[in-house]
């Protein structure tokens, strides 16, 4: 068991390695790099070469390449022998001002070393020549540049997400000299009047708490960077874009932490356990309401967060399935031929044979029309009818798969030699039925239990996209939209990890609930 379960475990951690490594190549390789631009506002109010100098401020944020610019690279030279006065210097400003001119700039002796000094690093120097009228004036966005690229191969992309992968804040986390106090300790949480684990140098104060929304318990301690939406959310960490919730701002009655232990009360949206170190200085404002510098804030907000939006459509989807699927395939074998068993594969073969995007629109067409449900999921006044179209939609071809396949093998295991001997025993049919047949013939459907559950999570592309859900799938066709990169691989982590996942708990729960398979080599029909 132990070593099939490794053997699971790296060839899992190799298949997800691989498989972002692929969507990163398509990504940042396949795909022409400026479609990033199609909805970039601020590129296109630039023109000539403060345009290309921000196309490469963009790609090297996007992770495309790595650049530096002659000016930072005279910045970093003359600061350190003028100090903060660098830029009144006229080393400095000669130097800076030789790039203007085309034909005598490489003969500048800080060019020449700005040129060796990123050569031997495998940089690339590019010349953006000055832009000027026939008058020798420079034109609007026509300032020369110099710089040097390198372009970033995959593996090192790769390498530089992974490694980032998971962080785990510490008490050193804070580079500030006045902080002298550091520790990580329990305390009482005067929020929810449990106890809290805070910390103090590290970037959140609240590391661990509790409070009155899903999951109950919460952490600011161990960080996952899938990484960052520049194009749909600009500049948010995708795991925040996820879990956070999206609703209106949530006010609440509480108490500035100054304010604990008196009978003054505020009414305001502010999340205290959200508190972050203010490295920048302190308003007096601030300093009358907390005792720190652990002023940064964020706000509650009403309703789910994309990945629980999903999650609820999913698990509604999934128990209506095997709610409906599994009875009625096991109806069907039973009576098989018969009235009922013709009408059950005609649906079978509808769902299959109609495109998903067709039978939702024809099934939106009749629910909207018939019980006067909301269409689009920000329009409906009553929010839990908002689920009621997307569960249903997405179900609707579950269902049908699982009515087949248990049909199925339901019909196998009824043609089976042991259902002949059980008969021939005088046990009755409902006895065959409910204690040998039913229970041989959900062994395959059980496998894909962990893997329905999980897939909650992801949410669905179409029916998300359609109904306007709020959730992980339509998170994803926007991204694709807006080629939106570092949520595309987010996501395919993100999907890829859990479908991992769904296979190796499936197999663990096919050995748990059949006897005959055992995870290991060991004795015979071993897997």
């Amino acid at each position: 068991m132990k070593k099939y379960m490794l053997k699971r475990i790296l060839f899992s951690i190799f298949s997800l390695l691989v498989v972002v490594m692929v969507v990163m190549f398509l990504v940042y390789t396949c795909i022409n790099r400026s479609v990033i631009f199609q909805t970039d506002d601020v590129w296109n109010k630039k023109n000539l070469n403060d345009r290309s100098m921000y196309e490469y401020i963009q790609y090297q944020k996007y992770g495309y390449l790595d650049f530096t610019d002659y000016t930072q690279f005279l910045a970093a030279k003359y600061s350190a022998i003028y100090g903060d006065s660098y830029s009144t210097e006229s080393d400095f400003i000669r130097d800076k001002a030789a790039i203007q001119n085309a034909e005598t700039f490489q003969d500048n002796e800080s060019v020449k070393e700005f040129a060796k000094q990123y050569a031997a690093k495998g940089y690339k120097l590019t010349y953006l020549a000055p832009v000027t009228f026939k008058s020798g004036k420079v034109k609007p966005g026509g300032t020369g540049y110099l710089i040097a690229e390198r372009e970033r191969s995959v593996f090192l992309r790769l390498w530089d997400y992974l490694k980032g992968f998971f962080t785990v804040e510490t008490i050193n986390d804070v580079q500030d000299p006045e902080l002298v106090d550091r520790y990580v300790r329990f305390e009482k949480d005067p929020y929810s009047g449990l106890f809290a684990i805070v910390g103090s140098g590290t970037h959140h104060k609240y590391l661990l708490y509790f409070d009155g929304r899903f999951p109950f318990i919460h952490q600011n301690w161990i960080h996952l960077n899938l990484g960052t939406s520049y194009t749909t959310y600009r500049g948010q960490e995708i795991t925040d874009v996820m879990n956070n919730p999206t609703g209106e701002l949530k006010t609440v009655r509480t108490q500035y932490p100054n304010q604990i232990g008196t009978d003054e009360y505020v009414e305001t949206a502010i999340n205290f356990h959200s508190l972050r170190y203010n490295t920048g200085v302190v308003s007096e404002a601030d300093k009358k309401l907390f005792p720190d510098k652990y002023t940064v804030i964020s706000y509650n907000r009403d309703g789910l967060s994309i990945l629980e939006t999903s999650f609820v459509i999913g698990l509604l989807a999934t128990i209506l399935q095997y709610f409906l699927g599994v009875p009625l395939g096991i109806w069907m074998a039973r009576h098989k031929d018969g009235i009922g068993d013709k009408l059950g594969n005609a649906y079978i073969i509808f769902v299959m044979a109609v495109p998903g995007l067709a039978y939702i629109f024809m099934f939106s067409a009749f629910a909207t029309t018939a019980f006067n449900l909301p269409y689009k999921f920000a329009n409906a006044e009553v929010k839990v009818l908002a689920y009621v179209m997307p569960t249903i939609s997405l179900a609707l071809p579950w269902i049908g798969g699982l009515m087949k396949w248990t049909r199925r093998y339901m019909i196998d295991q009824m043609n089976s030699d042991y259902v002949k001997f059980a008969r021939a025993e005088g046990l009755s049919e409902r006895e065959i039925y409910s204690q040998h047949i039913s229970r041989n013939a959900v062994i395959p459907i059980v496998h894909g239990i962990p893997a329905n559950i999980l897939a909650c999570l992801t949410g669905a592309l179409i029916t998300e996209r359609v109904y306007g859900v709020p959730g992980v799938g339509n998170l994803l066709v926007t991204a694709l939209n807006q080629h939106d990169n570092g949520v595309i691989v987010a996501v395919t982590v993100f999907y890829t990890t859990l479908s991992i996942i769904a296979l190796i708990l499936g197999d663990v729960l096919l050995a748990a609930y059949d006897p005959r398979i055992k995870l290991s080599g060991e004795g015979g029909g071993g897997r």
